[in-house]
């Protein structure tokens, strides 16, 4: 099975270069994921009791709590008469969640495998495997929220709590490293998707700044996620453009393609004297 799917791939980087669909399901599940994570950002609470302000939204800081003193910040005290509309969003809005994993996984997967189909590197390929992986933490931390707010409800401590932290960083982590690699692809192109790839890849930073220093710096996680996926959302556009109205593909290799594994810069053309050189 391993030889015949090591086959299957050396045919795929040897054959010419050639539209691939998968750009088409990547622009429409990138649509996707963009329209329901703004409607999902709505279901969510809006303000917390008394949150640190670098948390940003309420459910980062659910995410990143530690303690009973940092779920009473969230939902606040069973005084408090936003308490019980507090804990019904936020359960409203991870239900919900699930969906959204599904939607991101497969938007990064599939422009994963597309940009593989385009520049025939190995490690793209590999890389498809990086957002299955963090939405599977992203649905292991939501069993684990599920557990710390029924416990919170009834005013009891949840043991979960100690293990929340590991699947929360993992999926971060995961969804950056699928944002470097995105980022790196780019920089194998044009001038242009070379230095768009490179501020996705250093929008990546500031997730282990957040993951370190969530108080401070959780706010960071949304738009340093949203630097790559912005990206494979423009590079989805502009490959199922040429797919469909020129009939070339985004990055063309030609018909005889010599492909190696490492990641090079790109090498633009340059005028010289008034005559392009390539």
């Amino acid at each position: 099975m391993i030889g015949g799917l090591q086959h299957w791939i050396e045919e795929q980087r040897a054959r010419p270069s050639a539209p691939t669909r998968a750009w088409a399901w990547t622009l429409a599940l990138g649509i996707a994921t963009l329209l329901f994570g703004l409607y999902l950002g709505q279901v969510f609470p809006q303000t917390g009791h008394d949150i640190a302000p670098g948390y940003g939204a309420p459910v980062l800081a659910f995410e990143f709590a530690g303690g009973q003193a940092d779920l009473e910040a969230i939902f606040g005290f069973y005084t408090d008469p936003e308490q019980v509309t507090r804990l019904a969003a936020m359960r409203t809005g991870n239900e919900r969640d699930y969906l959204y994993m599904l939607l991101y996984a497969g938007f990064l997967a599939s422009g994963c495998l597309a940009l593989w189909r385009e520049l025939r590197l190995r490690a793209l390929l590999a890389a498809a495997v990086l957002p299955i992986a963090a939405a599977l933490c992203d649905a292991w931390e939501n069993t684990l929220l599920f557990d710390i707010q029924a416990a919170f409800t009834l005013g009891d401590y949840s043991p979960a709590m100690a293990s929340l932290p590991y699947p929360v960083a993992a999926k971060f982590l995961l969804l950056a490293a699928t944002n470097v690699m995105i980022g790196a692809a780019a920089t194998q192109m044009n001038r242009w998707w070379a230095l768009f790839g490179t501020i996705a890849i250093l929008a990546a930073i500031p997730t282990v700044m957040a993951i370190i220093t969530p108080a401070a710096f959780a706010w960071a996680l949304i738009p340093s996620a949203a630097g790559g996926w912005l990206l494979l959302l423009t590079l989805a556009a502009a490959g199922s453009w040429r797919a469909l109205f020129h009939k070339r593909p985004l990055v063309d290799l030609g018909d005889t393609a010599t492909v190696s594994d490492r990641l090079q810069p790109a090498l633009p053309s340059q005028r010289v004297f008034g005559r392009r050189r390539t």
